[in-house]
């Protein structure tokens, strides 16, 4: 009895696993997604991916274009919709889509010289630049995929080595075809998708020129159904065709071109497409990435899927699963592997020369370090970029059996590095500074820097700096300034010199590490007078301005943590510094020498999302029985060394004010940003001054306020200053344009 119930359950549940086999076995069809072009728009892609995850659609195949290229290939290699949402927010996408050096991994000199030139560009000299042809080189974009796309970055089959099988499309300019990718390293062929033609330079690869595959095929249904795919789920974000009076910049011209060519086989496409969803993105555009288009472009994806979602619980059923189907895993989150260290089994070094290798691995003491992870990666090309002066640097990783072999490849080399800036106030009027940077090709590299400034503070700069393994940069420079200043002494005109300042400073102590600087050194200063015009308050007026020489040794320490130049929002910022002033090297005018210390100290604290308070501390000291008027303290304006070196600002004095030797002030700026590039700046400032220092809280308070607006503009703020104070006691009006320089 007991042996037939046996075979009876056995029988059973022989018929249960073969029923249940034959269930498992039924396939399914395969699913496509396919994301076109479009730039910024593009990113309403990841809205709809939510909305199918939602849903519970599995994903087999994914191709696209572009934008649609970025985000598919992300998403095919383990970024599910929820992570490209945190990835695309995080980005500072004005960095990402220029050519500018991350300011996290700069020195001081490198940062300030982003916010004071509004063209930059590097020149090859002697040979044919071959990532030139565009705007934009695109070195940010090409390291901001090698970052997202760690463990895939080496070259690999898309059909096989990625989580989703994957595809995307390139236009070859040589023959106007299309190139359709399949296989090689995975971050060139997005950026090679993407590279929208006078934006961004091309792609070369072997005898292919690349540009933005948009321009052939920009909705690439029919590789999705060559890959496989037997259900193809669509999303476009191209809007209504453009009008004469819509195509008014440089950016909506160039898009419209590419839009008018993105027509081809669209409609081919569409007609073998089972689900297409058109995402609504007017008053968006290529370049829309502000951080609200990009929350309203995400938000519009997830609308327009959400109204075809009786349509996607449908699909299910044409696929071949059930309304309560989800797929056990989409596929694993990647960002935490962005943080990982790699165990490095070797490092590779690629186009470059074996003292540059040397440096590399030193200064990084690479032979000392068995694990990289992006951070590093990232300081190891921006040092390239920086120290070694190549204009692209590449740090992929390949995986290897017991860890990944790391790869540190090199572009071309700059020859030279041109920089431009222009302003305009209603002080100064119009002026132009110039700059170019000069590396040498030696075994430690050295480049060299001339700057020319033109308006009515005319300067000459030359300077060399030595970037040896150490983080110490010794630096020497030469400068000529031709100056014309109007110095005032309680609101009135105090007197007006023209003079020719020659500088040069040796700084054989100058230690950069992130944003903290330190310099130890000798300057040599001759001063000549071409005009004065004095008044009768200045006293020994021909003797205090006369021709001379001054020698001084400095110590200078500067940190800047904030996290934006013109506007912080957080962070601080501190600089003293220590001088000793002679005529001899020992002593000044016969007697000791002049003591000069100087400090300022700010810090920014941030409530809600748009208000900043920002509170600093700043003066400066002098000390000693000379003290020669030309170094004396100065204040007014809103910058520090504006004018000439040792001014200091002062809310609500608009001219530059003559104080006493002893002088310390506070500042309270309260910064109220107004949408995304419109500030509104309330500053109020009390000082003290006195001829020594044991009195200077006796002497009555300095007080002034001021009222500012500006508009973040490409080529620098642009802003209108109301202020007043009690010691000019009438007020003034300061209209500028472009960054302080």
């Amino acid at each position: 009895m007991i042996r037939v119930r046996f075979v009876i359950l056995a029988a059973v549940a022989m018929a249960c696993l073969s029923a249940n086999a034959q269930h498992e076995e039924k396939p399914r069809k395969k699913v496509a997604i396919v994301l076109s072009g479009g730039g910024a728009k593009g990113m309403a892609h990841i809205g709809v991916l939510k909305i199918l995850e939602k849903a519970g659609i599995p994903v087999d195949i994914v191709t696209g274009t572009s934008m649609g290229s970025i985000i598919g290939g992300l998403y095919s290699i383990g970024y599910n919709a929820n992570a490209l949402d945190s990835v695309a927010r995080a980005q500072d996408w004005s960095y990402v889509i220029s050519d500018k050096e991350d300011l996290r991994n700069q020195s001081l000199r490198d940062r300030l010289r982003q916010y004071t030139y509004v063209f930059t560009t590097g020149l090859t000299i002697g040979k044919r630049d071959m990532n030139a042809g565009g705007l934009i080189k695109g070195k940010n974009l090409a390291e901001l995929f090698q970052h997202l796309c760690i463990g895939y970055t080496d070259s690999l089959d898309f059909s096989k080595d990625l989580p989703i099988p994957f595809s995307c499309v390139a236009t070859d300019i040589v023959d106007n075809s299309e190139v359709d990718f399949h296989s090689g390293r995975l971050p060139l062929a997005m950026r090679s998708s993407m590279s929208i033609p006078g934006a961004f330079s091309p792609v070369r690869l072997g005898e292919k020129v690349l540009v933005d595959g948009g321009l052939k095929n920009n909705y690439p249904a029919d590789i999705a159904k060559e890959m496989g795919a037997d259900i193809i789920i669509g999303v476009t974000v191209q809007g209504p065709p453009k009008m004469a009076e819509d195509l008014g910049g440089t950016m909506s011209i160039i898009s419209q071109i590419v839009d008018v060519n993105c027509k081809n086989k669209v409609d081919d496409n569409l007609a073998i497409t089972d689900l297409h969803m058109q995402v609504n993105t007017q008053g968006y555009g290529s370049a829309s990435f502000s951080a609200a288009a990009i929350d309203t472009l995400i938000r519009r994806g997830e609308e327009e899927a959400m109204r075809h979602w009786d349509e996607i619980i449908a699909l299910k059923q044409r696929i071949g699963i059930d309304e309560t189907f989800r797929p056990t895993m989409l596929h694993p989150l990647r960002p935490q592997v962005m943080k990982e260290k790699q165990r490095v089994t070797n490092y590779t070094f690629e186009n470059m020369t074996p003292q540059t290798e040397m440096f590399l691995r030193q200064k990084f003491n690479l032979h000392k370090k068995d694990s990289i992870d992006a951070e590093l990666a990232q300081e190891i090309t921006t040092c390239m970029r920086t120290d070694l002066f190549y204009q692209t640097a590449e740090c992929r990783f390949v995986p290897e059996k017991d860890g990944v072999r790391v790869i540190i490849s090199a572009g071309n080399r700059k020859s030279v590095q041109l920089h431009a800036g222009m302003r305009y106030d209603t002080e100064e009027h119009a002026s132009l500074q110039v700059g170019a940077e000069i590396p040498f090709n030696t075994p430690t590299p050295i480049n060299g820097d001339i700057t020319l400034r033109l308006g009515k503070r005319m300067m000459v700069h030359g300077g060399l700096t030595f970037h040896p393994l150490s983080f110490t940069r010794p630096t020497f420079f030469y400068s000529f300034r031709r100056n014309d200043v109007d110095v005032y002494v309680d609101g009135d005109r105090d007197y007006s010199i023209l003079y020719h300042q020659h500088q040069a400073e040796l700084l054989p102590f100058n230690f950069d590490i992130r944003h903290f600087n330190l310099q130890i050194g000798l300057r040599w200063d001759y001063v000549k007078f071409r005009e004065k015009l004095l008044s009768d308050k200045t006293i020994n007026k021909e003797e205090v301005l006369d021709n001379n020489h001054y020698f001084s040794y400095r110590a200078r320490a500067e940190y800047n943590g904030e996290d934006n130049w013109i506007f912080p929002t957080r962070g601080a910022r501190f600089k003293a510094e220590y001088s000793y002033l002679t005529d001899n090297f020992l002593r000044l005018g016969g007697q000791t020498g002049m003591s000069d210390i100087s400090a300022n100290w700010r810090m920014s604290f941030t409530f809600g999302k748009r208000f900043t308070l920002q509170p600093m501390l700043y003066g400066r000291f002098l000390f000693g029985d000379v003290v020669p008027p030309l170094f004396g303290n100065i204040i007014g304006g809103s910058w520090f060394g504006h004018y000439i070196e040792q001014q200091m600002p002062f809310a609500g004095v608009g001219n530059m004010e003559r104080v006493r030797n002893q002088f310390v002030a506070v500042q309270l700026q309260g910064q109220q940003r107004i949408g995304s590039n419109h500030y509104i700046l309330l500053r109020f400032a009390a000082g003290q001054e006195s001829e020594k220092l044991k009195d200077i809280f006796n002497e009555s308070t300095l007080l002034g306020g001021q009222i500012a607006y500006y508009y973040n503009t490409i080529f620098g703020p642009l802003g209108a200053t109301l202020g007043y104070s009690n010691r000019t006691k009438k007020p003034y009006f300061f209209l500028d344009l472009g960054y302080e320089f």
